[in-house]
Order: C-alpha cells, then structure tokens, then sequence
C-alpha cells in the first residue's frame, strides 16, 4: 500500500539512467534535475513525494571508488531521518559492488534503500529506464498494515525484479534483465502488480537504531583460478604490499589444482594473515569444499568458505571487516556468517 504521506530521497550518482540525448548532436549528456518531470512526466502521477539529490560530478560506474561508496552512505545517513526510503541511481556496470558495500554499510536497516538504473538512457524514448525509476520509488514508498516498510532492506531493482543487492550479478550487458539474484529467491515480482515475497526479506528490530558504518580497507584482490594459470601469477597477487583479503574463484563446489607451488603459495599467504575466501566460478550453487580431494586441501590450508556468496558480496565483506579492525581470525569467522543476508550459512 502506498503511503501518500510517504517521502523518497532520489539520489542521482551518475549511470546510464541519468543520460539524456541530445538531439542536435547525438550525444549523451548528464541528466539536469531541474527538467526531471519533463523527461519523466509519470513522476507527475505519483501520489507521494520525491525529493532529489544530485552527485556533481556524476560518477561513471567504471570510475566508482571506496570514497564514492562512503559519499552514497553519507548521504542516506544524513537524511535518514526525513524520509521514508530511499532510492539510489547508479550505473549498472559495478551496481552489485556498490549495494554490496552499503548493505553491510548499513546495520539493522529499517527502511528501503533501492538501486536502479538502466540499459538505455531515459531520454531514449525505448528506454528501460521509466519503469525501473517508477517501480523503484513506489517499492520504497509502500508500507504494510502496520505503516512499516514492505521492503526493510537494501535492494536492486531491474526490469521486474526486486532482489536483495547483496546478493545480486550483472549478468547480461545488452537485454533489459541485466541481473539476476543467482542463489536467492526474487524479494517481488513486477507484472500488473508487485508481488512480494514476504518471506525472503530481512527484518530489522524497530526497536533498535540503525548503525551506519562506513569504514572500509580495500587492501583485496580477486585471483580467479584458470586452467595453465602460473605460479608467477599467483605469487604476484598474493604478494601485492599491504594486501590483507583475497577472494580466490575456484572451480565447481570450490576446486582448485594441487601442485605443490599452488599450495605452497596459498600457505605462505595465510601465514602472512591474509584471508582468503574460496568461492565458485559457477553463477549457481555453493562451495563445499569437503565433497572433493582437491577443496579438502585447500580447506586443511585455512582458505575459507564463502558458501554461496557472489564475488561482489564477498569482496565488499572483506572491505567491511578490515575496514573495522577485526583480527585475520575474526574476519575468517565472519566470513561464514551471514550478516546481511549474503549468504546461506552450511
């Protein structure tokens, strides 16, 4: 149901969504809020209200950075208490990174915080981006029964599809289903009406406050496993100063070769305190290292599992950890628990 006393802070970061074409000469150019009503006149039917806040510069999602994210995280913290959701538009190309960090940013949310954007300019008139933007501030306008929010948690909403962000991939640069929520259910389903799946979204405690927290290490790498991968490779990343996390994409249920270099190479690091977390190449299914010689060995090493985590969750969880001091052991306990609702714990 939604709330006509509802406020939505729009928050522009930069993306495709927020290009207009310019007739003259064919060119993309950064959406002006000034003339939003008039490139959206559906805004115009909206029974809520909608206030905006622009990033100047936008932030191409290629270019986003650490600094970035804590600006988006500052900016819902500072007008948290004024509105009752919040939507967030943001280039699609690194949109699971960002919800990603925020979720994990944001402790015991208790309103909605929406990602959209678009595959096609709004100014297109074949554009995606009118129903994404439409949907996204009616999802973080409606409330239940109770005058609660339906959706308490940080979401990405793309092409009828409202998913826990965290939990999110790009999987398509081309088609309007750009991404898909690979080892979790779809929080709703969009046709003539939205339908929620209640059952799958996180619940705060309404009597407890919202704890933000924006501290972030990036001192991480991704080593993605591939067939005749060198141990000069290996041992350049692993070796990188500083480094304090590793998100290794191993094969299948969470494989990886057994040479000894490889070994070796992996124990050196660990020794050394950093984390590593195993999780899958595959875009479905989980990493159970037990099931297979080759994932027992690295299991016996001290490599974590991360379960079903995307790569993008994982990454930003190991920023989060870091990022707030936990020891080399407490990020590794973490690392399998699920905090925001990343993961499913074994």
């Amino acid at each position: 149901m939604i709330d006509k006393n509802a406020r939505v802070l729009l928050i522009y970061t930069g993306g495709t969504i927020g290009m207009v074409e310019n007739l003259e000469t064919g060119a993309l150019e950064a959406f002006n809020f000034s003339h939003l009503k008039s490139n959206v006149p559906e805004m115009k039917r909206l029974n809520f209200n909608v206030d905006t806040y622009l990033f100047d510069p936008p932030i191409d999602s290629s270019e986003v950075s650490p600094q970035n994210w804590q600006d988006m995280a500052t900016v819902v913290e500072d007008n948290y208490n004024d509105y009752d959701g919040f939507v967030i538009l943001h280039g699609t190309d690194t949109m699971s990174y960002t919800a990603s960090v925020l979720s994990l940013m944001f402790e015991n949310l208790t309103k909605p915080v929406i990602f959209t954007g678009s595959q096609l300019p709004i100014g297109k008139l074949r554009t995606d981006g009118k129903e994404n933007l439409i949907t996204a501030l009616e999802i973080a306008a409606d409330k239940d029964k109770s005058g609660r929010p339906v959706v308490p948690e940080l979401c990405i909403y793309m092409q009828n599809l409202l998913m826990r962000g965290n939990r999110t991939t790009k999987v398509n640069s081309e088609n309007f289903s750009a991404f898909n929520s690979p080892n979790y259910p779809y929080l709703a389903e969009v046709g003539v009406d939205i339908r929620y799946h209640d059952k799958f979204i996180l619940q705060p405690d309404y009597d407890k406050p919202v704890i933000f927290n924006f501290r972030l290490d990036h001192n991480v790498a991704i080593l993605k496993l591939f067939p005749g991968i060198q141990e000069s490779v290996v041992r350049s990343i692993l070796s990188v100063p500083a480094l304090r996390g590793v998100v290794l994409e191993t094969y299948g249920s969470g494989n990886a070769p057994t040479d000894q270099w490889f070994i070796d190479a992996l124990q050196e690091a660990i020794d050394q305190g950093i984390v590593i977390v195993n999780v899958t190449q595959c875009l479905y299914g989980n990493v159970e290292m037990h099931r297979y010689e080759t994932g027992q060995h690295l299991e016996k090493l001290g490599v974590v599992s991360g379960h079903d985590i995307t790569t993008e969750a994982a990454l930003a969880k190991l920023m989060i950890l870091q990022g707030n001091g936990k020891t080399p052991d407490q990020v590794r306990r973490l690392m399998s628990v699920s905090l925001r609702g990343e993961l499913t714990e074994r």
